[in-house]
């Protein structure tokens, strides 16, 4: 909640990385595309509502988030199927060329900066932490608590056959620098990393960074689209035959509001292959408009951005909003009916649930 209230009161203080030429650039921090200003919804007046009116409900047939059982040998060992694999929250484990990628991972009992209050797990995570495969590259969006976890980057951070590299955006080296992670990259929007032939590339999103009471906007916030070109395997000279013949990319948009930053996102990349869209955390609606989209408009980024595959994520796991922890899913079923697209083109897995492609 720390972070929500920030969202209103702004920040302070100056922005190292500040260029008068980009317009999303602020002497004091960053700002987003296409709306002005911080917002002026009441962060009181929301907390007052969710008091009163004790928000939000339970879950009419309780706390049980669908759930598999990962196939952890699989995913250890897996080194020529490109898969997705979803966790919790927005954590996905995305392998891909032979690559494992992490996005905005988190494995503690609370999204927050204090262990005995905040928004606290409702599920546990569909794989272990013990469970992983070593990974490559860890993506993060932004530097809210349940999108940037101290304990798990610091525990990946200590993975056995050394530290992946972390992603990240503008501002937020030098926090992971201070707590030993030295193997970051940080990113403006429309930069790129190429790890192994795969560009990241880092996007505008609509959204805001804090930490704190005062620190609203000071670090730069984002999506990635990331891109896999096809690969003819060198020991066999008929490309067809190769298996990774085909290119493949995907998007993870973070935490996101609906804006004109996806048709942007849109005239750069064409197509994906698969996005990973935020569901949740969307009540109440005059509160949470301009930073989280609701299922209804993540069904419009689908379209937008022309994803072939949609995972669902953000949901199941904290409540940080109104609705009830299983509303996301029913919204989003209802969305894709009343749009006419197939539920295979937009899913929600189980926590732990594998989709190979």
């Amino acid at each position: 909640m720390l972070a929500a209230a920030a969202f209103v009161t702004g920040c302070s203080g100056g922005n190292p990385y500040y260029d008068p030429d980009k317009r999303h650039h602020t002497p004091d921090g960053f700002r987003n595309n296409y709306i002005e200003g911080k917002g002026d919804a009441s962060f009181l007046k929301w907390q007052w509502e969710r008091l009163t009116q004790g928000l939000p409900k339970p879950p009419a047939d309780g706390y049980a988030t669908p759930r598999t059982e990962p196939d952890a040998t699989w995913l250890q060992a897996n080194t020529q199927t490109t898969s997705a694999t979803w966790i919790n929250h927005a954590t996905v484990l995305v392998q891909l060329r032979g690559l494992n990628i992490l996005t905005d991972p988190i494995w503690s009992e609370r999204a927050s900066p204090f262990s005995f209050m905040g928004p606290k797990r409702h599920a546990q995570p569909g794989l272990p932490f013990a469970q992983l495969p070593h990974i490559d590259v860890v993506l993060i969006s932004h530097n809210h608590y349940d999108h940037l976890d101290r304990a798990t980057v610091l525990k990946l951070n200590a993975q056995a056959g050394g530290a992946p590299l972390f992603l990240v955006p503008l501002g937020i080296k030098p926090w992971m620098n201070d707590i030993g992670i030295t193997n970051v990259q940080e990113l403006d929007w429309w930069d790129k990393k190429t790890l192994k032939g795969i560009d990241f590339n880092f996007v505008p999103v609509q959204h805001w960074s804090a930490r704190g009471l005062s620190d609203g906007f000071r670090t730069l916030w984002g999506g990635w689209a990331v891109q896999a070109p096809a690969a003819a395997d060198a020991t066999n000279p008929d490309p067809s035959q190769a298996p990774f013949s085909s290119p493949f990319s995907f998007f993870f948009a973070g935490d996101t509001g609906l804006s004109k930053d996806f048709d942007d996102i849109a005239k750069r990349f064409h197509r994906f292959d698969l996005a990973l869209l935020p569901i949740g955390a969307y009540e109440p609606r005059w509160f949470m408009q301009a930073q989280h989209v609701d299922p209804a408009q993540a069904v419009q980024i689908h379209r937008t951005v022309h994803a072939d595959k949609s995972i669902a994520i953000h949901w199941g796991t904290f409540e940080m909003a109104d609705e009830s922890l299983d509303e996301p899913p029913k919204a989003l079923a209802r969305a894709l009916q009343q749009d006419g697209i197939p539920a295979d083109r937009f899913v929600t897995l189980k926590l732990g649930e594998t989709i190979r492609f």
